[in-house]
């Protein structure tokens, strides 16, 4: 199977996942699509792809499934349906930001059907994904890995490999943690900026030019001078992946306690009703 072109499958047709599969179509690719709201997929059968029923129905026809999913549970529900009804030595390949032990489980799992299993969440989020610009933090060795190479490289600029499974959803971890707290930071910054009578957007401007703020700030300034919050990474999304960072730092024995003072600013933000915007909204919720 290896070696010949493979029928793809791809789960999840959310901001991220319909901008990736619309990109192995323009590489050529056959494809086959699966959403829970089948709305979503109308786009990409407009270019070619085709829609399964349902991911029963998706994974008999398919050599290698792409995931892009919410959380965990929705993985693991997805993850009933697929793996039983894929062919043995089929892939599937998890592109879900999920906690990394989840990931082993899931590759034990996917091996007792006799498929092959490999956890590479990206960095990166609606542009790039557009552009096929993400990086892919593939948990696994090169060497094993060069069957679905192509078809990372149809959908991102470069691929990590990071030798086992789990390791891909570990540095997913550690990179949005990083970012959730970098923007919170960065906000409560402007905030005290804001209560010592400067005015904002010199504080966004003078703030975002120095290095010692992150340069994804920089890339935000001008939304956030424009109080432009329209989604990219949905804030609700980035309290999940503190949470599961906190769940793994438990699992591990390591404490994070400005972790767990972040992850309660980002749940005030979701009492404001802010997590369908994107998550850079915890700068309203800080700030504005």
């Amino acid at each position: 199977m290896n070696t010949r072109k493979m029928k793809i499958g791809f789960v999840g047709l959310g901001i991220m996942g319909s901008r990736m599969a619309a990109n192995l179509l323009k590489e050529g690719h056959e494809l086959v699509v699966y959403n829970r709201s089948i709305d979503k997929a109308q786009l990409l059968v407009d270019q070619g792809a085709s829609v399964a029923k349902n991911v029963k129905d998706l994974a008999t026809q398919v050599d290698l499934v792409f995931t892009m999913l919410s959380t965990p549970t929705v993985v693991r529900k997805t993850a009933a349906e697929l793996l039983p009804n894929l062919r043995p030595d089929s892939w599937w390949v998890d592109c879900s930001t999920v906690n990394p032990s989840f990931s082993r489980e899931m590759a034990q799992l996917s091996k007792t059907h006799g498929v092959n299993f490999i956890d590479a969440p990206v960095a990166g989020s609606k542009a790039p994904a557009e552009n096929g610009e993400l990086l892919f933090l593939a948990g696994g060795l090169e060497k094993n890995l060069k069957p679905i190479s192509p078809y990372l490289d149809s959908m991102g600029k470069k691929t990590i490999f990071l030798n086992e499974i789990g390791n891909g959803a570990n540095m997913k971890m550690l990179i949005n943690l990083m970012l959730a707290q970098s923007m919170a930071t960065f906000s409560e910054a402007i905030a005290l900026g804001k209560g010592m009578g400067l005015h904002q957007e010199l504080l966004l401007n003078i703030m975002t030019a120095t290095p010692v703020v992150s340069p994804v700030m920089g890339l935000l300034k001008d939304r956030l001078v424009a109080e432009n919050f329209d989604v990219n990474f949905p804030l609700k999304w980035i309290h999940k992946d503190i949470l599961l960072a906190l769940e793994t730092a438990e699992e591990v024995g390591v404490p994070m306690p400005s972790l767990n003072q972040t992850e309660i600013l980002y749940r005030d933000a979701l009492d404001k009703d802010l997590g369908e915007l994107d998550f850079s909204a915890i700068y309203k919720s800080l700030v504005i």
